[in-house]
């Protein structure tokens, strides 16, 4: 398992197998958010199973699926307030994490300097510099 810490309040990951969720329980995570939509490719964990180990375990889960390379305005304004509220901290995954890591970045884009923002993606990993026309219309929305 590749956890990816951005922040104390989210960590993100590529997939990860039914068997991960008792030791993501183990280390203190509360919330699972998949943002993989269920059968995206073979051999993928179905996300039943996922969510039924998440729940045995004590975690809250929530299914987000968005499509790879298609992250709309309405996966953001859905991703934002599940972020904010739900019991931290939370791990969420899809295939590399790096849908998960764009879906953060630009929520949080609307109450964060987009500086802050890519600090915090390359500090895990991640190159998110192709999304600095979305970020800044997303600062833009404010709140």
């Amino acid at each position: 398992m590749d956890l990816r810490k951005i922040d104390d309040q989210i960590t993100v990951a590529p997939q990860i197998a039914v068997d991960d969720v008792a030791e993501i329980a183990r280390l203190g995570f509360r919330t699972l958010v998949a943002n993989r939509p269920d059968h995206e490719e073979p051999g993928q964990p179905p996300m039943a199973e996922l969510e039924a180990a998440a729940r045995e375990h004590g975690l809250n889960w929530v299914y987000l699926p968005v499509e790879s390379g298609n992250i709309t305005d309405q996966d953001v304004d859905q991703f934002a307030p599940m972020i904010q509220q739900a019991e931290t901290p939370v791990l969420a995954f899809c295939r590399s994490g790096t849908r998960c890591t764009a879906l953060w970045a630009l929520s949080a884009a609307r109450n964060t300097p987009v500086e802050v923002i890519f600090t915090k993606a390359r500090n895990a990993g991640y190159d998110i510099g192709g999304l600095a026309p979305r970020l800044a219309q997303q600062a833009a929305r404010q709140g």
